[in-house]
């Protein structure tokens, strides 16, 4: 049996990060999804408003890092429930359940400003979902001055190809 589910979209609201009696994260969020086709007679896409749920590590990662607007892409498996409401009607729900959330967008194109990604004095790097790069042995940072080309520090003069 297979469930697995990728969605992108933007959240309409803020994370709500929650805590279990004993203590475990769990985050809550929508993201509206657009479909990938128009709708003949109007021309439009239609917008998916898709629930999203997060546990643990992957709840307090969503909560720190995402807000309205951002662009998520998340990885989980679609789970349905069944529960009764108020007046004691039976209801069901469809929500993914989030096993990785990853950035959609920058963070210049999200919320129009900071830094991206966050700068170990800004609280570390985010844990999951996303990973600091590395650069390879041997390759400088480019330069402070905009320039966006570094010198090879270990060049031996011959091309790899």
């Amino acid at each position: 049996m297979l469930n697995k589910i990728f969605i992108m979209g933007r959240l309409t609201r803020d994370p709500e990060l929650r805590r279990t009696q004993t203590g475990t994260p769990v985050a809550s969020f929508s993201l509206a999804v657009d479909r990938d086709f128009k709708d003949k007679s109007t021309g439009e896409r239609t917008t998916d408003f898709i629930d999203v749920v997060a546990w643990r590590q992957t709840a307090e990662f969503v909560s720190r890092y995402f807000t309205k607007g951002r662009m998520a892409v998340v990885e989980g498996r679609l789970q349905i429930r069944d529960w009764t409401d108020k007046e004691g009607g039976k209801r069901r729900s469809a929500e993914v359940i989030a096993d990785n959330i990853y950035f959609g967008d920058s963070k210049r194109d999200g919320d129009g400003g900071g830094s991206y990604p966050p700068s170990p004095s800004q609280g570390g790097y985010p844990s999951g979902g996303w990973s600091a790069p590395s650069a390879p042995s041997g390759y400088g940072a480019p330069p402070a001055d905009g320039d966006h080309f570094a010198e090879l520090t270990d060049d031996d003069g011959e091309l790899p190809f």
